[in-house]
């Protein structure tokens, strides 16, 4: 693993205008309120929380494809060095070609009027990236076969395939012009399980042979166990907890992240643990509530979680935790 981070966000925050009052100021929702995290080049780093906790908003501001209101997000992959908030117009072009997007829903992503060889080639067309029909009709191909597509499928038109077989050329479309880093947005949400396991494997493999790094957002925790390297926990808009994939399994700290563990399932028959469940509903982003955001929905909240918010503190070297009482808890657990 490299020294620095291929993306590193400092304070990040995302903010939408919704109106205004009929008396009062201007009202905004907190999409992301505060992010610092880095994500290491070349890693599979996870992204998970309920709908609605802004991870989809926090990756595409990654992308810089919504505005960033306050904070600092750097890209640095030895050959640039970005910092995303101030991009000048070349600058965001060459970035659009390092940093692509995965869609969710394989079947809305793609358009009906193109065929496959259309659609991947669009990227190349759009940035520039090649000089000639045949140089872009050779890297289509290319990457097409490190897909898994044949020769004969670019002939096609995307209502002809099934849903791996597009969520496939959707990945080729975005790999095609070289990314460095992809943003995998819920990409395996929509696909049933048998085909997750191919796309995921699909996904690895190409992170061996084209040494990419991703932002893998999901609400599945037990896709996340099987793919990822390390996790980060976002609920209502903040960052709670964020630790190695395995010691967070194994070892969560935040009470949020330990009702989402419970909830996955066990293919252990004789398992009988119960679900922690959660009551109510997750907080409007436009009017989150004092303290810890969590605390509305926390049966472990004191006086102090609602009045103070909770900052990021290390458990270990890679294990941060926005808790007041995870120390106390975790003595519970033992």
């Amino acid at each position: 693993m490299n020294e620095h981070p291929l993306i590193e966000t400092n304070n990040l925050s995302v903010s939408f205008p919704l109106g205004k009052t009929f008396f009062g100021p201007k009202l905004f929702i907190h999409a992301v309120a505060g992010i610092s995290l880095e994500i290491p080049r070349g890693s599979f780093f996870g992204l998970v929380g309920e709908s609605g906790s802004g991870k989809t908003t926090f990756g595409r501001a990654l992308l810089n494809a919504v505005p960033i209101s306050n904070g600092h997000v750097k890209y640095n992959d030895d050959e640039v060095d970005y910092h995303l908030e101030h991009l000048t117009k070349e600058e965001l072009k060459d970035y659009r070609k390092r940093a692509q997007l995965i869609f969710q829903d394989p079947y809305a992503a793609l358009s009906p009027r193109m065929t496959v060889r259309d659609i991947i080639a669009e990227p190349l067309e759009v940035m520039g990236l090649t000089n000639s029909r045949e140089e872009t009709d050779e890297r289509v191909r290319e990457i097409a076969a490190r897909c898994r597509l044949n020769l004969e499928h670019l002939r096609r038109f995307p209502h002809a395939f099934s849903g791996g077989q597009r969520q496939r050329i959707s990945i080729a479309r975005a790999l095609v012009s070289n990314p460095k880093f992809i943003v995998a947005d819920e990409s395996v949400a929509a696909l049933d399980v048998s085909i997750q396991a191919d796309i995921l494997n699909l996904l690895k493999e190409l992170q061996d042979e084209l040494g990419l790094t991703y932002l893998f957002i999901s609400h599945d925790l037990s896709v996340v166990a099987h793919i990822c390297d390390h996790v980060a926990v976002m609920y209502l808009g903040r960052l709670v907890e964020s630790a190695p994939t395995k010691e967070l399994f194994s070892s969560s700290k935040h009470p949020y992240t330990r009702a989402l563990m419970s909830a996955i399932p066990s293919l252990d028959p004789d398992h009988h643990s119960k679900a922690q469940k959660l009551e109510g509903e997750i907080p409007s982003p436009a009017a989150p509530p004092p303290g810890c955001k969590f605390h509305t929905r926390c049966s472990y909240a004191t006086d102090m979680c609602k009045q103070e918010e909770p900052k990021l503190e290390h458990v270990g070297d890679e294990h941060t935790v926005a808790c007041h009482r995870w120390k106390e808890l975790d003595l519970q657990a033992d």
